[in-house]
């Protein structure tokens, strides 16, 4: 019996077949709009499903609720498949978490459940997502976090409301003065989120007094690699991870 879990967030949905041992099989990641296309999401999550024997059972996370339900509708009438959404569920023998629950993103619940046990140690999680987040594990509680406007986010608002700003991509940059619009652009973007995230780690660190392994995900995370001041350890699953932790422990998958 395989088990699907997923993660819908603001712009993408991202699912996972996992094997009885919990390991990932077969990935998928699309637009989250397709899900308003019935022909070709049928079509594609068929596909997906192709000679598997899926659990009725799935855990998610999502911070779209607008998605999830319609998600939801259309996996349960395609497979019979019923999705829990993870906050939903007691978590309180997984990770302690110190916050109002209802206010975070389950996607950052799970990126706090992934970090405590597959890295064991007091830990700070980066997302560079729609928004940038960070969320501070100490001794597998969740402290709480910060929410920073996200890149693609912040590039697409600055392009759409200043209208001499031209399109422009995010590039590794070496140099910090720009010669021309596009380049100065480029080294704000770049360097003013490297300050960023430097400076906000370095700020948590001194608030809490407690040594942090970093680790960040998410769709940006690898323009900034070797160009911070932070030790750092990429994992583009942690969130899967997580959800992976909490359906072992839950046991989910059980129909």
């Amino acid at each position: 019996m395989n088990t699907l879990i997923g993660d819908i967030g603001n712009s993408d949905i991202k699912l996972c077949i996992l094997d009885y041992n919990f390991k990932i099989i077969k990935k998928l990641h699309f637009n989250k709009e397709l899900i308003h296309n019935n022909l070709t999401f049928n079509k594609k999550i068929n596909h997906f499903f192709k000679n598997k024997i899926i659990s009725k059972k799935s855990l998610f996370s999502s911070v779209v609720p607008s998605t999830f339900k319609i998600f939801k509708k259309k996996l349960y009438k395609l497979h019979k498949i019923k999705i829990i959404e993870l906050k939903s569920i007691n978590l309180n023998k997984i990770i302690k978490i110190e916050v109002n629950k209802k206010q975070i993103g389950s996607d950052r619940i799970a990126n706090a459940v992934g970090a405590s046990y597959y890295y064991n140690l007091n830990s700070i999680v980066i997302d560079l997502g729609t928004a940038t987040t960070f969320d501070i594990i100490i001794n597998r509680f969740y402290k709480g976090g910060i929410i920073a406007p996200g890149i693609k986010l912040s590039l697409e608002t600055l392009v759409n409301k200043a209208e001499q700003i031209p399109k422009f991509s995010i590039k590794k940059i070496k140099n910090v003065i720009g010669k021309n619009t596009k380049s100065a652009l480029r080294s704000g973007f770049f360097w003013g989120y490297n300050g960023l995230i430097d400076n906000i780690v370095q700020l948590i660190k001194k608030e809490n007094k407690h040594k942090f392994k970093i680790i960040w995900t998410g769709g940006y995370s690898h323009l900034f690699k070797n160009s911070l001041k932070l030790k750092v350890t990429e994992d583009k699953d942690i969130t899967i991870k997580g959800i992976i932790k909490i359906i072992k422990d839950n046991k989910l998958w059980i129909n």
